[in-house]
């Protein structure tokens, strides 16, 4: 039994309020500064309370406002392009190595655990380590400024293949054996079978992956080099001017909290199903 202290808990909720402020107040001043004018941001000290520029930054921001030395690309652009980018190399991903580890677990070839494990050590070489040679194979297949360009080098994924086939390994052999009595080939015990089983994981995989694709920055900060093409992302670097020309920080700040948005409904709406996906054993 788990004896309740009241001061334990006071402490507990302290604490938890404490890291909820610390966590919030960033993004509070984010949101403030949407409201006010440029001049009202760089002044000092900075205001700390609503403003009536709302509206006006947030319609500048979605729709470009041209009148910065940095980039004046529409977000509503920045952000379509940041979700077919993450939503290419979310699927990518979780295709690939559902796939990959299937033949892995399920398959018997010559230097089957040499292949699983040569995917394996491709978590030692991130793009950051292979990102010239990389780059120049994008660049001669006519891939910068694209899609592809943005997402396909991304999607190969070791991490992934890796947790599926943990997962293929723990499915009980009878399962196996009852599919092949039924009739059943390897494509459709992999589309009856495991993929219901593993929907947790994936729905788990999806959120993480997604959030990845997002987030991206060096390589698309690469591979872009269109106003057209630059996902939310860059977008923001590329916002920002250098040198003593005025940066319309209520825009920048419009943008920043525009970016968060996508990824947060993903997360509540998959909450249960992520959750699930990394703690449920019952699998």
């Amino acid at each position: 039994m788990v004896e309740h202290n009241r001061w334990l808990d006071v402490v507990s909720h302290v604490v938890l309020i404490l890291g909820v402020v610390i966590v919030a107040f960033p993004l509070y001043l984010a949101l403030i500064a949407t409201t006010h004018s440029v001049q009202e941001i760089v002044q000092a000290p900075m205001p700390i309370l609503p403003g009536t520029h709302f509206l006006q930054s947030f319609r500048e921001a979605l729709r470009g406002t041209g009148q910065t030395a940095g980039s004046n690309a529409p977000v509503a652009r920045m952000l379509w392009v940041s979700l077919v980018t993450a939503l290419i190399i979310t699927f990518g991903k979780i295709a690939i190595s559902l796939i990959s580890a299937f033949a892995i677990v399920y398959f018997r070839f010559r230097l089957r655990n040499f292949f699983f494990w040569a995917i394996f050590v491709t978590l030692m070489l991130p793009v950051e380590v292979r990102i010239v040679p990389t780059y120049a194979v994008v660049a001669n297949l006519h891939m910068l400024n694209t899609y592809a360009g943005l997402s396909v080098p991304l999607i190969a994924s070791a991490t992934a293949t890796f947790l599926f086939r943990q997962f293929f390994l723990t499915v009980p052999e009878e399962l196996t054996e009852a599919a092949r009595i039924d009739g059943a080939g390897p494509l459709r015990f992999f589309k009856d079978v495991l993929l219901p089983l593993s929907k947790t994981t994936v729905a788990a995989l999806f959120v993480i992956q997604f959030i990845y694709g997002w987030n991206q920055y060096l390589w698309p900060l690469l591979t872009a080099t269109s106003e057209n093409m630059y996902p939310i992302v860059v977008g923001i670097n590329r916002m920002i001017a250098g040198g003593d020309t005025v940066t319309p920080w209520n825009v920048v700040m419009a943008t920043a909290i525009l970016a968060m948005v996508p990824p947060a409904i993903v997360v509540i709406l998959m909450q249960k199903w992520f959750v699930k996906g990394l703690v449920d054993t019952e699998k």
